[in-house]
């Protein structure tokens, strides 16, 4: 597993390189591209309870390019490690909505 790092702002970020291959097939957006979900000072963040059964994960709601949603884990060393990057859904986009108007 070879695994990509970058900093983007306050944040250090990693993600899995073979997977982020497949996330951008799959949903067109790459991870460095998602990474910059954290600059937006309007993101919304809730703790993904259905989804963290080995690992905490968290989603992440907010504008880069459009309006995406971002899943990552925290690792050790306040390193954000990213899982999947895709353009939100009508219902998260409310929710964003919800909370910065």
């Amino acid at each position: 597993m070879a695994d990509a790092k970058i900093k983007i702002g306050a944040f250090l970020l990693e993600w899995d390189t073979e997977k982020e291959k497949i996330n951008r097939r799959k949903h067109g957006i790459s991870f460095e591209t998602a990474g910059r979900i954290f600059l937006d000072a309007n993101r919304i963040e809730y703790y993904d309870i259905m989804h963290s059964t080995g690992e905490d994960r968290f989603v992440t709601i907010g504008m880069v390019d459009g309006l995406l949603s971002v899943v990552y884990t925290e690792r050790e060393n306040d390193i954000l490690r990213l899982i999947s990057a895709r353009k939100a859904t009508e219902k998260e986009r409310r929710a964003y909505e919800r909370g910065i108007l």
